[in-house]
C-alpha cells in the first residue's frame, strides 16, 4: 500500500540517519525536500538515488499536493523530508499530511533527530512536562500575545528562533518572564561546534 512517509534526517551529524530512513528515502517514487540541493547533498552521503525530488517549502507546499496525491493513488510512495529535524514540526509537511489522511492514503513517519527534544533534554530544566511552541511571530500584537502566554506557562517551553533574532527574543521573554525564570540557549546541537548557554 503507498504510504506518505515523513522521515527525520539530521539536525547536524550525518551518523544520526537511520538505516529505516535509507531503505524509505530509496524505494521512494519522490522525495519531497525543502532545498534539492541540501538534501541532494544528504541522499548522495547516504548513498541514495532519488527517483524524483520536489522543492516542498512553506511557499510551494500547498501546489505539491496535487503531485503528491497523484503518487500515492499510483501506487508509490512518497518522502518528506525537511532540511534538518522532522517535517512537519515547523518546518513543511503539515498540508501533506492533511491532504494524504483527507484522500485514505496511509500515513506514517520514521523517527529520529528533533531539535526541540535535543534542545529540552541538554538543558538541564524540567523536562517531564513541556511544550513547543516553534517560531514567535516576529512583530505585532501576535508576538505580544504569545510572550505573556508564555510568561504564564509553567511548564518548560520550547522555542525557535533565528540566530539574528535570538538577542531581542530573550530581551522580550526576559521582560515579560522576569529575571528569575532560567533559560538555556542551544546551537548547533550535535555539530562540531555544538554550545548550550543556561
Amino acid at each position: 500500500m503507498s504510504t506518505l512517509w515523513l522521515v527525520a534526517t539530521p539536525i547536524g551529524n550525518l551518523g544520526d540517519v537511520t538505516p529505516r530512513s535509507v531503505e524509505v528515502l530509496g524505494q521512494a517514487e519522490l522525495v519531497c525536500c525543502e532545498d534539492t540541493r541540501r538534501t541532494g547533498k544528504l541522499l548522495q552521503h547516504l548513498g541514495v538515488r532519488a527517483k524524483r525530488l520536489a522543492v516542498c517549502n512553506e511557499h510551494t507546499e500547498y501546489d505539491l499536493v496535487d503531485q503528491v496525491l497523484d503518487v500515492l493513488a499510483a501506487g508509490g510512495d512518497v518522502a518528506v523530508v525537511s532540511d534538518a529535524g522532522t517535517p512537519g514540526i515547523s518546518d513543511p509537511g503539515e498540508r501533506l499530511v492533511a491532504a494524504a489522511i483527507e484522500a485514505d492514503h496511509v500515513v506514517s513517519a520514521i523517527p529520529g533527530p528533533t531539535a526541540a527534544t535535543v534542545a529540552v533534554t541538554i538543558s538541564g530544566l524540567p523536562s517531564g512536562r513541556h511544550v513547543f511552541e516553534g517560531f514567535l511571530p516576529r512583530k505585532g500584537r501576535d508576538r505580544a500575545e504569545r510572550i505573556a502566554a508564555i510568561a504564564n506557562e509553567p511548564r518548560t517551553v520550547v522555542l525557535y528562533e533565528a540566530p539574528h533574532r535570538i538577542e531581542r527574543t530573550l530581551a522580550d521573554l526576559a521582560e515579560a518572564c522576569g529575571p528569575a525564570r532560567p533559560v538555556s540557549v542551544s546551537r548547533e546541537l550535535t555539530k562540531l561546534h555544538e554550545e548550550t548557554l543556561r
